[in-house]
């Protein structure tokens, strides 16, 4: 029986209780005050998580909620956007915090900030909300939603607002050039301006989304019962990259599709250049899933690909010719950088007022029309309302970089740092700890397949060799790894392997242009991979570490944006993820070109491995 089915069962037997019982008290039915407990634990297991925004200087605010205990929260973009870099939120513990942004999706509105301990420091304790899923969500369940509305939680105390979900896998056109929403869902539990960037709960008091529009009568401001939520499935494929710090881009297939008349999604148009092209897609052909997502229409490929970050890699099914293919495709970006740039400057709105708001200035534009303008202040604002003017602390100053393409650079570099720590401390160091001097690796193995044929790589500062069977190779420069990667040659496991030994030697700022991407998968599995990404000349290395014992995974070396790139997979046998790789698989697209068992791997001296080449 469903929810709905429950509670009508219940009134009904509530009602002929009223008619049975009318000279005497009234017996609620046990049923009843359990859905009525059931609701008001999940409430008060939900409500402390639920952040209230203010945006300093009275410039207006919103929602959020907590999604981490060291302060990590998520709001929406166009909540943070006339904040800039620094705000107040409330939580109901009664305490107003300093927060300062992470990392924005101008596109899917999504935007993450962090909340700062009342003594400047970090606060690990945190309230956080529980993810639920909003995959497995249906029209017709109970939901609430807890936020800020018209920005009245100036006790900090949040409003609840309970009712179904009205639909789900909703699309929402962008709102000007940009604030798409896919995949959203729908409901009638009341949002007002001021919910936006809040949550919005399942009936057990998980989380199901990000709220973010509502429709409203276009005199007066009236709710009408329709509003919209970012899916938590789309938020969580978001999260690494908002934690990255960057101004975050959505995924493109590089191709245009549309409903046939019969049925289907066919593709009407595809880039050469792109990925999808590469893997076998063309004119015609049918789309049948994403990401093991069954797609029918145009509609339902635009739903799934709005929640996936630019970049990533994910698995498609697709028939041509009368057969069905599967295959990996690495998604591309809706934008390009400058033109991210520009459309999210034309979309922010001017900076928040540094005096009190006048009552006429207590307008909000959200709503299914909205510009993405953020929500006013109350006109009864109290003296000591958290919105206040005030400079900004230093608890925020100093977890706050400024850099072109980031909202704040901070948040990258600490992932940068945490990421060779964590990387030096799996493998060997790389200078000698007697003389100081540089060392090179020399790795002896033999192939994997029927053959076995000997193998022996050397990877030094200065020349580099390969020896697969009878076949050697030298490589003395950069230019000589660039062709070999263009070339799907064997030789690309040097450039990979040169790349993670410099890295290793260098760090993150000597290597190159080097910054930490976010997350991602890796062959189109979960779980989701931590990826930093270096650039030096011509060339773009990625290193793809596990989540959670941090082992280095895959390391993927681009020559060409249009081309593969030379993937090296780094296997290991047994449960020690980070012991040193057992094979070295060599891959180009879906196909795997060498692979390597290793039996030894050692590190020299590099004086003694240029004596050896003398």
């Amino acid at each position: 029986m469903t929810m709905i089915a429950r509670c009508v069962a219940s009134a009904m037997t509530l009602i002929a209780c009223i008619v049975t019982h009318a000279e005497g008290p009234v017996q609620i039915p046990a049923s009843l005050q359990a859905a009525e407990q059931s609701r008001i634990d999940a409430i008060a297991r939900a409500m402390p998580s639920a952040v209230c925004v203010f945006v300093p200087g009275g410039g207006g605010g919103g929602s959020g909620m907590l999604i981490s205990p060291d302060g990590f929260a998520l709001t929406n973009f166009h909540v943070t956007s006339p904040a800039g870099t620094f705000m107040r939120c409330g939580l109901s513990d009664g305490n107003v915090y300093d927060a300062v942004i992470v990392g924005i999706d101008p596109v899917g509105d999504l935007a993450m900030i962090r909340l700062i301990g009342l003594d400047g420091k970090t606060k690990n304790d945190f309230p956080v909300a529980t993810f639920g899923s909003s995959r497995t969500a249906q029209p017709g369940d109970w939901c609430m939603v807890i936020g800020n509305p018209f920005l009245l939680a100036t006790n900090l105390q949040p409003t609840v607002t309970y009712g179904i979900l009205s639909g789900v896998g909703r699309y929402q056109y962008p709102s000007g050039t940009l604030l798409e929403y896919g995949d959203c869902l729908q409901t009638d539990a009341s949002i007002n301006p001021g919910n936006s960037g809040g949550p919005i709960y399942d009936a057990e008091g998980k989380l199901l989304g990000i709220v973010g529009r509502c429709s409203f009568e276009k005199r007066g401001r009236v709710n009408v019962g329709v509003g919209y939520a970012i899916s938590i499935n789309q938020a969580e494929n978001f999260l690494g990259v908002l934690r990255s710090g960057r101004i975050v881009d959505h995924a493109t297939l590089g191709a245009t599709v549309a409903t046939d008349p019969d049925g289907g999604v066919r593709v009407t148009n595809i880039l050469e250049s792109s990925d999808a092209y590469r893997r076998g897609l063309r004119y015609g052909a049918e789309i049948l899933e994403i990401d093991g997502r069954v797609v029918q229409t145009a509609n339902d490929l635009q739903n799934v690909l709005a929640t996936f970050p630019a970049g990533w890699r994910i698995p498609i099914r697709f028939r041509i010719d009368g057969n069905s293919r599967d295959t990996l495709v690495r998604l591309a970006s809706v934008h390009g950088p400058d033109e991210l740039l520009e459309k999210m400057a034309g979309a922010l709105p001017p900076p928040p007022p540094r005096e009190e708001p006048k009552p006429e200035d207590n307008e909000d534009n959200e709503g299914d029309d909205s510009d993405g303008e953020q929500e006013s202040a109350p006109e009864d604002q109290e003296p000591d309302s958290p919105h206040g003017k005030s400079p900004i602390p230093k608890s925020v100053t100093d977890q706050l970089i400024e850099r072109k393409g980031y909202a704040n650079y901070h948040f990258n570099e600490r992932e940068q740092d945490d990421f060779i720590a964590e990387v030096r401390n799996q493998y060997p160091a790389q200078e000698s700890s007697e003389s100081n001097e540089p060392t090179g690796w020399i790795i002896e193995g033999e192939t994997a397949d029927g053959d076995a044929s000997p193998v022996m790589i050397r990877v030094t500062s200065g020349k580099m060799a390969m020896i697969v069977g009878e076949r050697p190779v030298q490589i003395e420069t950069k230019g000589e790894l660039y062709e070999a990667v263009t070339r799907r040659s064997p030789v690309g496991m040097l450039a990979a392997l040169d790349a993670w030994r410099r890295m290793l030697a260098t760090g993150p700022k000597q290597f190159g242009e080097t910054f930490y991407w976010g997350t991602m998968p890796l062959g189109g599995q979960r779980p989701l991979r931590d990826c930093v990404v270096g650039i030096d000349g011509e060339m773009e290395t990625r290193w793809l570490s596990h989540p959670d014992s941090h082992a280095l995974e895959a390391v993927e070396v681009f020559a060409d944006r249009d081309e593969d790139p030379a993937e090296l997979w780094l296997l290991r046998d047994g449960a020690d993820a980070k012991a040193m790789p057992t094979f070295l698989d060599l891959r180009y697209g879906t196909e795997s070109l060498l692979k390597v068992k290793v039996k030894s791997w050692k590190l020299v001296p590099e004086s003694e491995l240029d004596a050896e080449n003398q």
